[in-house]
Protein backbone atom coordinates (compact mmCIF):
# COMPACT_ATOMS: atom_id res chain seq x y z
CA UNK A 1 0.00 0.00 0.00
CA UNK A 2 0.93 3.63 -0.80
CA UNK A 3 2.04 5.90 2.30
CA UNK A 4 0.42 9.06 2.98
CA UNK A 5 1.62 11.08 5.49
CA UNK A 6 -0.85 13.46 7.50
CA UNK A 7 -0.61 16.01 10.46
CA UNK A 8 -3.19 18.27 11.67
CA UNK A 9 -3.07 21.76 11.99
CA UNK A 10 -2.28 21.88 16.22
CA UNK A 11 0.54 23.96 16.57
CA UNK A 12 2.88 24.91 20.13
CA UNK A 13 4.62 27.46 20.42
CA UNK A 14 7.96 25.65 19.93
CA UNK A 15 6.64 24.68 16.25
CA UNK A 16 4.35 26.87 14.48
CA UNK A 17 2.21 25.23 11.26
CA UNK A 18 4.89 26.35 8.44
CA UNK A 19 7.62 24.71 10.75
CA UNK A 20 5.46 21.70 10.68
CA UNK A 21 4.63 21.84 6.80
CA UNK A 22 8.75 21.56 6.23
CA UNK A 23 8.77 18.40 9.07
CA UNK A 24 5.68 16.68 7.38
CA UNK A 25 7.26 17.01 3.60
CA UNK A 26 10.45 15.92 5.19
CA UNK A 27 8.87 13.02 6.91
CA UNK A 28 7.45 11.88 3.16
CA UNK A 29 10.48 11.29 1.69
CA UNK A 30 11.01 14.58 -0.42
CA UNK A 31 14.23 14.23 0.09
CA UNK A 32 14.61 11.41 -1.65
CA UNK A 33 14.17 13.49 -5.25
CA UNK A 34 17.18 15.10 -6.89
CA UNK A 35 16.56 18.52 -7.04
CA UNK A 36 20.13 19.64 -7.61
CA UNK A 37 19.96 22.07 -10.53
CA UNK A 38 16.69 20.98 -11.22
CA UNK A 39 13.78 23.25 -12.56
CA UNK A 40 10.89 22.29 -10.37
CA UNK A 41 7.39 23.27 -11.14
CA UNK A 42 5.05 23.68 -8.19
CA UNK A 43 1.67 23.54 -9.72
CA UNK A 44 -0.83 25.42 -7.10
CA UNK A 45 -4.39 27.27 -8.17
CA UNK A 46 -3.84 30.72 -7.63
CA UNK A 47 -7.51 31.50 -6.84
CA UNK A 48 -9.59 33.49 -9.08
CA UNK A 49 -10.03 36.91 -7.58
CA UNK A 50 -12.74 37.41 -5.09
CA UNK A 51 -12.90 34.31 -3.81
CA UNK A 52 -10.11 33.91 -0.54
CA UNK A 53 -10.28 30.05 0.34
CA UNK A 54 -7.24 29.62 -1.79
CA UNK A 55 -4.15 28.70 -0.25
CA UNK A 56 -2.13 31.14 1.44
CA UNK A 57 1.49 31.99 -0.36
CA UNK A 58 2.98 31.18 2.99
CA UNK A 59 2.71 27.42 2.49
CA UNK A 60 4.47 28.51 -0.91
CA UNK A 61 7.35 29.68 0.34
CA UNK A 62 7.97 26.71 2.86
CA UNK A 63 8.05 24.22 -0.46
CA UNK A 64 9.87 26.63 -2.21
CA UNK A 65 12.27 27.36 0.08
CA UNK A 66 13.05 23.82 0.54
CA UNK A 67 13.45 22.90 -2.97
CA UNK A 68 16.27 25.54 -3.02
CA UNK A 69 17.67 24.29 -0.16
CA UNK A 70 18.33 20.93 -1.55
CA UNK A 71 19.55 22.75 -4.58
CA UNK A 72 16.64 23.21 -6.97
CA UNK A 73 15.04 25.69 -9.07
CA UNK A 74 11.47 26.08 -8.09
CA UNK A 75 8.70 28.55 -9.66
CA UNK A 76 4.98 28.32 -9.27
CA UNK A 77 3.15 27.33 -12.39
CA UNK A 78 -0.42 27.11 -13.44
CA UNK A 79 -2.24 26.86 -17.14
CA UNK A 80 -5.13 29.52 -18.42
CA UNK A 81 -8.90 28.84 -17.47
CA UNK A 82 -10.88 27.83 -20.46
CA UNK A 83 -14.20 29.95 -19.37
CA UNK A 84 -13.79 33.63 -19.37
CA UNK A 85 -12.45 35.57 -15.94
CA UNK A 86 -9.88 37.07 -15.04
CA UNK A 87 -6.85 34.12 -15.54
CA UNK A 88 -7.59 33.08 -19.19
CA UNK A 89 -4.65 34.68 -20.50
CA UNK A 90 -0.99 35.23 -18.96
CA UNK A 91 -1.16 38.84 -18.23
CA UNK A 92 -4.47 38.70 -16.88
CA UNK A 93 -3.47 35.53 -14.94
CA UNK A 94 -0.02 36.79 -13.48
CA UNK A 95 -1.84 39.99 -12.42
CA UNK A 96 -4.62 37.80 -10.29
CA UNK A 97 -1.59 35.38 -8.96
CA UNK A 98 0.36 38.51 -7.77
CA UNK A 99 -3.24 40.29 -6.29
CA UNK A 100 -3.45 37.13 -4.59
CA UNK A 101 0.29 37.31 -2.93
CA UNK A 102 2.28 34.86 -4.83
CA UNK A 103 4.75 36.77 -6.09
CA UNK A 104 8.25 36.36 -5.43
CA UNK A 105 8.53 38.49 -2.69
CA UNK A 106 5.63 36.42 -0.30
CA UNK A 107 6.76 33.07 -2.14
CA UNK A 108 10.66 33.32 -2.85
CA UNK A 109 10.11 32.04 -6.37
CA UNK A 110 8.66 33.17 -9.63
CA UNK A 111 5.56 32.34 -11.71
CA UNK A 112 5.15 30.97 -14.94
CA UNK A 113 2.17 30.75 -16.78
CA UNK A 114 2.21 27.02 -17.77
CA UNK A 115 0.39 27.44 -21.47
CA UNK A 116 1.81 31.01 -22.75
CA UNK A 117 0.14 33.95 -23.39
CA UNK A 118 -2.95 33.27 -24.83
CA UNK A 119 -3.56 29.11 -23.82
CA UNK A 120 -1.28 27.52 -26.93
CA UNK A 121 2.33 26.89 -25.57
CA UNK A 122 1.71 23.03 -25.47
CA UNK A 123 3.49 19.88 -25.40
CA UNK A 124 1.49 16.73 -26.67
CA UNK A 125 2.36 13.67 -24.51
CA UNK A 126 1.48 10.56 -26.16
CA UNK A 127 -0.48 8.18 -23.67
CA UNK A 128 -2.75 5.96 -25.66
CA UNK A 129 -5.63 6.23 -23.01
CA UNK A 130 -9.23 5.02 -22.76
CA UNK A 131 -10.64 8.28 -23.56
CA UNK A 132 -7.08 10.45 -24.44
CA UNK A 133 -4.53 9.63 -26.55
CA UNK A 134 -2.44 12.85 -27.12
CA UNK A 135 -2.41 14.98 -23.71
CA UNK A 136 -2.08 19.02 -24.43
CA UNK A 137 -0.10 20.04 -21.41
CA UNK A 138 1.00 23.33 -21.14
CA UNK A 139 5.05 23.40 -22.57
CA UNK A 140 6.77 25.03 -18.91
CA UNK A 141 4.96 22.36 -16.75
CA UNK A 142 6.21 19.83 -19.02
CA UNK A 143 9.71 21.30 -19.38
CA UNK A 144 10.49 20.90 -15.55
CA UNK A 145 12.74 17.93 -14.57
CA UNK A 146 10.62 18.12 -11.12
CA UNK A 147 7.01 18.07 -10.80
CA UNK A 148 5.24 18.85 -7.14
CA UNK A 149 1.86 19.55 -6.41
CA UNK A 150 0.54 21.76 -3.59
CA UNK A 151 -3.33 21.30 -3.48
CA UNK A 152 -6.16 23.30 -1.72
CA UNK A 153 -8.26 20.01 -0.92
CA UNK A 154 -11.80 21.16 -1.26
CA UNK A 155 -15.65 20.64 -3.07
CA UNK A 156 -16.10 20.67 -6.79
CA UNK A 157 -19.59 21.27 -8.77
CA UNK A 158 -18.62 18.90 -11.27
CA UNK A 159 -15.95 16.32 -9.84
CA UNK A 160 -17.15 16.26 -6.62
CA UNK A 161 -13.69 17.30 -5.21
CA UNK A 162 -10.72 19.64 -6.21
CA UNK A 163 -8.22 17.27 -4.97
CA UNK A 164 -4.52 16.49 -6.09
CA UNK A 165 -6.11 14.58 -9.02
CA UNK A 166 -7.88 18.20 -10.31
CA UNK A 167 -5.30 20.03 -9.58
CA UNK A 168 -2.47 18.24 -11.95
CA UNK A 169 -5.04 17.15 -14.48
CA UNK A 170 -7.16 19.83 -15.22
CA UNK A 171 -4.77 22.60 -14.26
CA UNK A 172 -1.97 21.59 -16.31
CA UNK A 173 -3.97 20.97 -19.35
CA UNK A 174 -3.55 23.78 -22.53
CA UNK A 175 -6.62 25.63 -23.39
CA UNK A 176 -7.15 23.60 -25.94
CA UNK A 177 -6.32 20.72 -23.17
CA UNK A 178 -8.92 21.76 -21.24
CA UNK A 179 -11.50 21.46 -24.28
CA UNK A 180 -10.74 18.16 -24.38
CA UNK A 181 -11.38 16.86 -21.00
CA UNK A 182 -14.32 19.43 -20.28
CA UNK A 183 -16.32 18.23 -23.71
CA UNK A 184 -17.52 16.18 -26.21
CA UNK A 185 -18.15 18.56 -28.92
CA UNK A 186 -16.83 21.61 -30.02
CA UNK A 187 -17.69 25.39 -29.88
CA UNK A 188 -20.94 27.26 -31.84
CA UNK A 189 -22.57 30.90 -31.06
CA UNK A 190 -25.50 31.99 -30.11
CA UNK A 191 -26.29 34.97 -32.05
CA UNK A 192 -28.59 36.47 -29.89
CA UNK A 193 -25.68 37.27 -27.50
CA UNK A 194 -22.98 37.85 -30.66
CA UNK A 195 -22.75 41.37 -30.88
CA UNK A 196 -19.99 41.53 -33.86
CA UNK A 197 -17.05 42.25 -32.20
CA UNK A 198 -14.94 40.30 -34.33
CA UNK A 199 -12.79 39.30 -31.31
CA UNK A 200 -13.48 35.76 -31.53
CA UNK A 201 -12.76 36.49 -35.39
CA UNK A 202 -9.03 37.54 -34.56
CA UNK A 203 -7.94 34.98 -32.16
CA UNK A 204 -9.19 31.80 -34.38
CA UNK A 205 -5.74 30.46 -36.12
CA UNK A 206 -7.52 28.30 -38.14
CA UNK A 207 -9.68 30.25 -39.76
CA UNK A 208 -12.84 28.46 -38.81
CA UNK A 209 -14.96 31.91 -38.00
CA UNK A 210 -16.75 33.85 -40.44
CA UNK A 211 -19.79 35.97 -40.05
CA UNK A 212 -23.04 35.23 -41.76
CA UNK A 213 -25.88 38.45 -41.24
CA UNK A 214 -23.06 40.19 -39.16
CA UNK A 215 -22.78 37.25 -36.26
CA UNK A 216 -20.17 35.33 -36.00
CA UNK A 217 -20.21 31.69 -36.64
CA UNK A 218 -17.91 28.44 -36.52
CA UNK A 219 -16.85 25.94 -39.03
CA UNK A 220 -17.19 22.50 -37.01
CA UNK A 221 -14.82 21.07 -39.84
CA UNK A 222 -11.87 23.84 -39.90
CA UNK A 223 -12.25 24.11 -35.58
CA UNK A 224 -10.18 22.12 -33.37
CA UNK A 225 -11.59 22.39 -30.74
CA UNK A 226 -8.56 24.39 -28.82
CA UNK A 227 -11.50 26.54 -26.67
CA UNK A 228 -9.63 30.07 -27.55
CA UNK A 229 -12.70 31.55 -28.83
CA UNK A 230 -14.75 30.84 -25.87
CA UNK A 231 -12.22 32.53 -23.41
CA UNK A 232 -12.05 35.53 -26.13
CA UNK A 233 -15.67 36.28 -26.12
CA UNK A 234 -16.67 38.88 -23.53
CA UNK A 235 -20.45 38.17 -24.12
CA UNK A 236 -20.57 34.43 -23.37
CA UNK A 237 -21.91 34.37 -27.16
CA UNK A 238 -19.93 30.96 -27.59
CA UNK A 239 -20.13 28.03 -25.90
CA UNK A 240 -19.11 24.12 -26.60
CA UNK A 241 -22.17 22.51 -28.12
CA UNK A 242 -21.80 19.11 -26.27
CA UNK A 243 -20.72 18.36 -22.87
CA UNK A 244 -19.09 14.60 -21.53
CA UNK A 245 -20.55 12.98 -18.04
CA UNK A 246 -18.90 13.84 -15.27
CA UNK A 247 -17.95 10.34 -15.09
CA UNK A 248 -16.03 10.81 -18.42
CA UNK A 249 -14.99 14.46 -17.21
CA UNK A 250 -13.36 12.54 -14.55
CA UNK A 251 -11.38 9.76 -16.62
CA UNK A 252 -10.25 12.39 -18.18
CA UNK A 253 -8.76 13.89 -15.84
CA UNK A 254 -6.57 11.13 -14.72
CA UNK A 255 -5.54 10.45 -17.84
CA UNK A 256 -4.18 13.98 -17.98
CA UNK A 257 -2.64 13.77 -14.67
CA UNK A 258 -0.61 10.55 -15.74
CA UNK A 259 0.52 11.90 -18.82
CA UNK A 260 1.51 15.39 -16.51
CA UNK A 261 3.80 12.56 -13.93
CA UNK A 262 5.00 9.83 -16.10
CA UNK A 263 8.53 9.26 -16.54
CA UNK A 264 9.94 11.96 -14.23
CA UNK A 265 9.88 12.66 -10.15
CA UNK A 266 7.11 13.80 -8.66
CA UNK A 267 6.09 14.33 -4.67
CA UNK A 268 2.24 16.26 -3.78
CA UNK A 269 0.90 17.71 -0.77
CA UNK A 270 -2.57 18.28 -0.38
CA UNK A 271 -4.03 20.73 2.54
CA UNK A 272 -7.33 20.34 3.89
CA UNK A 273 -8.63 23.67 5.13
CA UNK A 274 -10.96 26.11 4.33
CA UNK A 275 -13.29 22.83 2.66
CA UNK A 276 -15.20 25.44 0.62
CA UNK A 277 -18.06 23.33 -1.73
CA UNK A 278 -17.20 24.85 -4.91
CA UNK A 279 -13.96 25.11 -6.77
CA UNK A 280 -11.68 28.10 -6.43
CA UNK A 281 -12.57 29.27 -10.13
CA UNK A 282 -15.60 30.95 -8.44
CA UNK A 283 -15.02 34.62 -8.03
CA UNK A 284 -16.67 33.73 -4.46
CA UNK A 285 -16.69 31.19 -1.87
CA UNK A 286 -19.20 29.54 0.31
CA UNK A 287 -18.26 28.36 3.86
CA UNK A 288 -16.64 25.43 4.80
CA UNK A 289 -18.49 22.20 4.87
CA UNK A 290 -16.38 20.47 7.31
CA UNK A 291 -13.29 21.80 9.89
CA UNK A 292 -9.81 22.14 8.89
CA UNK A 293 -8.50 19.00 9.19
CA UNK A 294 -5.12 19.19 8.06
CA UNK A 295 -1.71 18.83 5.79
CA UNK A 296 -1.13 15.06 3.61
CA UNK A 297 1.83 14.04 1.75
CA UNK A 298 2.64 11.50 -0.54
CA UNK A 299 4.58 10.01 -3.66
CA UNK A 300 1.20 8.76 -4.79
CA UNK A 301 -1.52 11.30 -6.22
CA UNK A 302 -4.15 8.93 -6.05
CA UNK A 303 -3.66 7.46 -2.46
CA UNK A 304 -3.16 10.95 -1.34
CA UNK A 305 -6.90 12.09 -2.98
CA UNK A 306 -8.25 8.91 -1.19
CA UNK A 307 -7.48 9.72 1.99
CA UNK A 308 -8.25 13.15 1.80
CA UNK A 309 -11.91 11.81 0.79
CA UNK A 310 -11.74 9.47 3.52
CA UNK A 311 -10.49 12.66 5.91
CA UNK A 312 -13.35 14.98 4.80
CA UNK A 313 -16.15 12.52 5.02
CA UNK A 314 -15.15 11.22 8.42
CA UNK A 315 -15.36 14.85 9.51
CA UNK A 316 -18.49 16.54 11.54
CA UNK A 317 -20.63 19.09 9.09
CA UNK A 318 -20.68 22.63 9.80
CA UNK A 319 -24.00 23.41 10.21
CA UNK A 320 -24.46 26.86 8.57
CA UNK A 321 -22.68 25.66 5.46
CA UNK A 322 -24.20 24.63 2.35
CA UNK A 323 -23.49 20.73 2.88
CA UNK A 324 -24.92 21.54 6.60
CA UNK A 325 -28.28 22.46 4.77
CA UNK A 326 -28.57 19.64 2.54
CA UNK A 327 -31.16 17.12 3.06
CA UNK A 328 -28.34 14.07 3.60
CA UNK A 329 -29.46 11.49 1.11
CA UNK A 330 -26.47 9.69 0.50
CA UNK A 331 -23.38 8.41 2.55
CA UNK A 332 -20.90 10.96 2.02
CA UNK A 333 -20.61 14.40 1.85
CA UNK A 334 -19.75 15.01 -1.60
CA UNK A 335 -22.49 13.60 -3.19
CA UNK A 336 -24.28 15.37 -0.60
CA UNK A 337 -22.91 18.92 -2.14
CA UNK A 338 -22.67 17.70 -5.82
CA UNK A 339 -25.33 14.34 -6.35
CA UNK A 340 -24.56 14.54 -9.89
CA UNK A 341 -20.64 14.66 -9.48
CA UNK A 342 -19.74 10.67 -10.15
CA UNK A 343 -16.60 11.76 -7.74
CA UNK A 344 -15.47 8.24 -7.39
CA UNK A 345 -14.86 7.33 -10.73
CA UNK A 346 -11.73 8.80 -11.13
CA UNK A 347 -9.95 8.09 -8.30
CA UNK A 348 -11.43 4.26 -9.83
CA UNK A 349 -9.78 5.09 -13.16
CA UNK A 350 -6.68 6.36 -12.05
CA UNK A 351 -6.25 3.16 -9.98
CA UNK A 352 -7.11 0.97 -13.29
CA UNK A 353 -4.58 3.09 -15.29
CA UNK A 354 -1.18 2.27 -12.97
CA UNK A 355 -1.46 6.22 -11.52
CA UNK A 356 -1.61 4.89 -8.21
CA UNK A 357 -3.39 2.95 -5.32
CA UNK A 358 -6.42 3.76 -3.43
CA UNK A 359 -4.99 1.30 -0.83
CA UNK A 360 -2.50 3.51 1.99
CA UNK A 361 -1.20 3.38 4.76
CA UNK A 362 -2.07 6.86 7.14
CA UNK A 363 1.18 7.63 8.54
CA UNK A 364 0.30 10.43 11.74
CA UNK A 365 3.02 12.53 12.58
Amino acid sequence: MSKVYFTDFRAVPEENILEKLHRLVKTAGIEKIDFNNKFTAIKIHFGEPGNVAYLRPNYVKVIADYIKQLGGIPYLTDCNTLYAGRRKNAVEHLTSAYENGFNPFATGCHVLIGDGLKGHDEKIVPIDGKHIKEAKIGRAIMDANVFISLTHFKGHENTGFGGTLKNIGMGSGSRGGKMEMHYAGKPQVNPKKCVSCGTCYKVCAHGAISFIDKKAFIDINKCVGCGQCIGACNYDAISPIDGNSNRILNERIAEYTYAVVKDRPHFHISMIVDVSPFCDCHSENDVPIVPDIGMLASFDPVALDQACVDLVNAAPIMENSLLGESEKLYDNHFANVSPDSDWESGLIHAENIGLGSRKYDLIKI
